[in-house]
């Protein structure tokens, strides 16, 4: 019976050099599959939680710069206002009419809204009897957006206090029906009477102090226009009232 029994169990077993069976293999690969398939997706896990971790942290360096980006451009905007005040302008010391008097050129100008003298703008001021100043003023305009004249303007300056002579009110009245009449300030910010005058007027302020319609002229004695020299004293002067970039160049050709 015993070696009944041993015989019975040696036909279980496979002898030395007998194939497996196809049952054994299959089940052997999918035990390799599974193994695989779990190191497989702890890999993907461990990359995915390193990208989303990377992820994380470049999008926080990315809010930060942009939030830095923020205020400093808030800080350089309030900077830029507060220099821009139109009532922190300074104008020219003990501004003196008397050598102001004679001809100007414009040589650049910078454009108020609405109608404007374009070209072949001159100025010439006169000191009356009484210390008053006065100007006729010349220049091309377009009219109708087709109809090109030479238009004469008149203007009489006040002083409103005496003590800063350089800033000036104008009243100025149009010689014919078409142009218009009223009156702006008129500040000479920097001259030095024998070659460039630059002038600044601002029609509308903001909340803010600063300048929401306004206009400039660049005069020179010459209307051939203005040595080097003279020009960078006058970018300088153009960015002091907050209008670097603004000006385009006035043609002189004569034509009035």
């Amino acid at each position: 019976m015993v070696e009944k029994t041993k015989n019975r169990e040696m036909r279980r077993l496979p002898q030395q050099g007998q194939p497996v069976s196809n049952l054994t293999v299959i089940s052997k690969c999918r035990q390799h599959r599974l193994v695989e398939n779990h190191k497989e997706r702890s890999y993907t896990t461990k990359l995915f939680l390193s990208l989303t971790t990377s992820n994380n942290k470049t999008n926080r360096m990315e809010y930060y710069k942009f939030a830095l980006l923020v205020v400093f451009l808030s800080y350089i905007e309030r900077c830029w206002s507060a220099s821009c005040v139109v009532d922190s302008f300074t104008v020219k010391d003990n501004f003196d009419p008397k050598r102001y008097a004679g001809k100007w050129y414009a040589q650049q100008k910078k454009d108020p809204e609405g109608l404007f003298l374009q070209d072949n703008i001159s100025a010439e001021y006169t000191i009356d009897d009484d210390g008053t100043m006065t100007a006729s003023s010349k220049g091309r305009v377009t009219l109708f957006g087709f109809w090109v004249v030479c238009a004469d303007m008149a203007a009489q300056y006040s002083v409103p206090d005496p003590t800063t002579p350089g800033k000036m009110f104008m009243n100025y009245q149009g010689l014919a029906s078409y142009l218009s009449s009223g009156g702006d300030n008129y500040w000479v910010i920097d001259t030095d009477y024998d070659n460039y005058a630059i002038t600044y007027a601002c029609r509308t302020l903001k909340d803010d102090g600063t300048c929401e319609d306004g206009y400039a002229l660049v005069f020179s004695r010459n209307p051939r226009g203005l040595p080097p020299a003279i020009q960078r004293v006058v970018r300088q002067k153009q960015d002091e009232i907050c209008m670097t970039g603004q000006f385009q160049p006035v043609l002189q050709s004569g034509a009035c």
